[in-house]
């Protein structure tokens, strides 16, 4: 595996106890540096004639190295070590997120207003107009973000306790982001039957659904069934949202190579959830050529048992991803560690694109293929052109429930992914700003307007 670049996912907190002499500090930062730990913010918590104790921010690379660190720093005959903080396990004890009231009680007649006898003029209204209760209670502005633990980040089945942590996540981005309540629903079953079931049954609180984290094939029952037997807005966040900031990130790639989308050939690495709504948004897009591939290689119409998903991208040539890759225009991956190679790359076409998105680690070091390539981004924060749903899935809801689209469509995407890649003027398009950051407070209202133009224009939207 390659050599990561130390980031803040593993970033400790160490507090040390450090001799006031010259030097001792320097061997602190040394012996940091010399283990390849990231020096952060440092912080004097005390200090005396004789120590000073501080805290010191490192990051790491991953756990093994975190502990490298640490071990660096104990080897120190002078240093003593008070303690370490594990910075991201802190922020998440006690839970990201909390209910918070809108209104303040303060008196007898807020409660009797808020709550009983006042409240039962409020269902009574309700249930002579349902439609009430988009003006009356939450669920205008509510998202369910449901998952079943069986494919969460790229760790695996964990099952929906150990989902809990990336739901929760996911609602403060719906809140930060596009000012949406978003709660966390972890369901305690893998059965496509039964999801449906329970997400059909506490619909009426929500505005809308948000699928994460579900396993391919499922996931695609998953959300046609509830998009077709429900009359809110049904999104699966892992195919949909990564398919629109993937063709917003490719627009703006292509403008930089002078290549037409319609002549260009994609190969797309990863054949799950992911892989294939991409390859769907490519064709609404305009792409013709596009080469699916699995852990067995190329999917072509020579192999069996393909799913229907696969089926659709099936093509005459087998092979491998090295056979796929040569003289392709374009690579998104969407699979695994460092299965493509720079002598990979260097067989593709001139002024290649390389989308390497597989999260923490890429298909491909950026680094070691930057001279080759035209344009390469990932799915990570610490290199350039971050490909990343959060650009997309709250702007996309807020468009949805400020127009109460009954439900999302492709147009939608293709409309968001425009709005997304527009942010990016010309003058400012190069190699490494070819999509825009997850800060720009522009993104959410600029997606959200095209999403309810999309809505309207395909007449949808029920305000």
């Amino acid at each position: 595996m390659p050599d990561l670049t130390p980031n803040s996912s593993f970033s400790l907190t160490l507090r040390l106890e450090i001799p006031n002499k010259i030097g001792m500090f320097a061997s602190v930062t040394n012996a940091i540096a010399s283990t390849g730990g990231n020096l952060g913010q440092i912080d004097l918590i005390e200090q005396s004639r004789q120590v000073s104790i501080r805290d010191i921010t490192v990051d790491a690379a991953s756990t093994e190295h975190a502990d490298n660190i640490i071990q660096a720093v104990k080897s120190l005959p002078v240093i003593k070590v008070i303690d370490v903080y594990d910075r991201t396990f802190n922020l998440h004890r006690g839970g990201k997120i909390s209910i918070a009231s809108r209104i303040q009680l303060k008196s007898i007649s807020d409660l009797a207003m808020a709550y009983t006898p006042g409240v039962g003029r409020i269902c009574s209204a309700i249930a002579q107009n349902p439609e009430e209760v988009y003006n009356l209670t939450i669920k205008q502005n509510t998202v369910a973000i449901v998952t079943d633990g069986s494919a969460i980040l790229g760790l695996g089945n964990l099952g929906p306790e150990a989902a809990l942590p990336v739901m929760e996540g996911k609602a403060m981005l719906f809140k930060e982001f596009a000012g949406i309540d978003a709660f966390p629903i972890c369901l305690a079953t893998q059965d496509t039957d039964e999801i449906v079931n329970v997400v059909k049954n506490i619909a009426p609180v929500f505005g809308g659904v948000n699928l994460e984290d579900i396993a391919a094939p499922r996931c695609f029952e998953i959300e046609a069934r509830l998009r077709e037997e429900l009359d809110i807005p049904v999104f699966h966040d892992d195919q949909h949202g990564t398919a629109i900031v993937t063709l917003a990130a490719l627009f703006n790639a292509l403008k930089l190579v002078n290549k037409p989308m319609e002549e260009i050939r994609i190969v797309i690495n990863g054949a799950g959830a992911a892989g294939v709504a991409i390859a769907k948004l490519l064709r609404k897009a305009k792409a013709k050529e596009i080469w699916m591939c699995d852990s067995k290689g190329i999917i072509s119409t020579s192999r069996n048992n393909l799913n229907q998903e696969k089926r659709e991208f099936a093509v005459k040539t087998s092979g491998k991803l090295a056979d796929a890759v040569k003289n392709a225009d374009v690579f998104i991956g969407v699979s695994a560690p460092g299965v493509l190679t720079p002598e990979m790359v260097k067989t593709m076409a001139k002024d290649a694109i390389v989308f390497a998105m597989a999260n923490p680690v890429p298909e491909v070091q950026p680094e070691l293929v930057r001279d080759d390539v035209a344009v390469i981004a990932t799915g990570r924060s610490d290199y350039p052109n971050q490909i990343n749903n959060v650009l997309a899935f709250p702007g996309v809801f807020r468009g949805a429930l400020d127009c109460r689209a009954a439900t999302i469509t492709t147009t939608m995407y293709l409309e968001a992914a425009s709005a997304i890649a527009s942010l990016i003027k010309p003058s400012d398009l190069s190699k490494e700003n070819i999509i825009p950051s997850v800060f720009d407070e522009r993104v959410s209202s600029v997606v959200a307007g095209a999403v309810q133009r999309a809505a309207r224009e395909g007449d949808i939207a029920r305000r």
